[in-house]
């Protein structure tokens, strides 16, 4: 039986006007919404990206091969990639809005015309947790659906309930949880479970906006020598509370 406009806005919990912006073609759904449709549809986002199911009877679309799930891609009108961009300031609201169509249709966007086959969203760099990015760099990731698809090794945006957006490198999956790493060894790794996991995404690439100073990697041996005494001292102050 057929579903009314309105039945499936309220469930979508958007205004019948929105949705048939969606459904018409005329406005593009923000990833959020589109994860909503799939499921109230039971349609993989991957066949709602590739085919036009307009064109084809709801049940036929359910079992065609490879029913992946994947993230939609939004494009701009030169047909190229739009990738929202989480500055500074939106990144203190993220862990609110990141489900609110509204918070994520207000975000800048850019596109890198290397970037493609998944969603993508950029995400600013801060702390010194993971050199060499410094503050003011954008780090890029694409949108990991399954965590399972983690790879001991690679570095991911995670956005977690405890530390909101965090840059971390994957040490192991275990069981229902995932061991990361920061690259500044003055940081122990630490494991966080999946219920703690609000969203992964996986590098793809970084946008700096501060060139790097002439003497900047000179130095870098005294870094590490400062390193390796903040681990000396660590070490000491533990075993003085023992």
């Amino acid at each position: 039986m057929a579903i009314s406009q309105q039945k499936t806005a309220d469930h979508l919990k958007i205004t019948r006007g929105r949705y048939v912006k969606y459904e018409d073609g005329s406005s593009e759904p923000p990833i959020e919404i589109l994860i909503r449709i799939a499921r109230f549809f039971g349609i993989s986002i991957d066949l709602l990206l590739t085919v036009d199911i307009r064109k084809y009877p709801l049940d036929n679309i359910a079992v065609l091969p490879d029913n992946r799930m994947v993230l939609p891609i939004m494009v701009d009108g030169k047909g190229e990639n739009k990738i929202e961009v989480i500055t500074q300031k939106a990144s203190m609201g993220y862990l609110n809005g990141y489900m609110d169509p509204g918070y994520i249709e207000s975000l800048q966007t850019l596109s890198l015309p290397f970037l493609r086959n998944g969603k993508y969203r950029a995400f600013p760099a801060g702390g010194d947790s993971m050199p060499p990015f410094k503050d003011g760099t954008f780090i890029v990731g694409k949108y990991v659906e399954d965590l399972r698809d983690l790879k001991p090794g690679k570095t991911y945006i995670l956005v977690t309930q405890d530390e909101g957006v965090t840059y971390k490198r994957m040490q192991e999956l275990k069981g229902h949880s995932v061991k990361v790493s920061a690259d500044n060894s003055f940081y122990e790794p630490y494991e966080i479970h999946f219920s703690g996991i609000l969203e992964v995404w996986e590098y793809a690439c970084a946008i700096s906006t501060k060139e790097f100073d002439a003497d900047e990697f000179s130095g870098q041996n005294v870094k590490e020598m400062f390193v390796d005494l903040k681990k000396d001292l660590k070490a000491i102050m533990k075993a003085a509370k023992k």
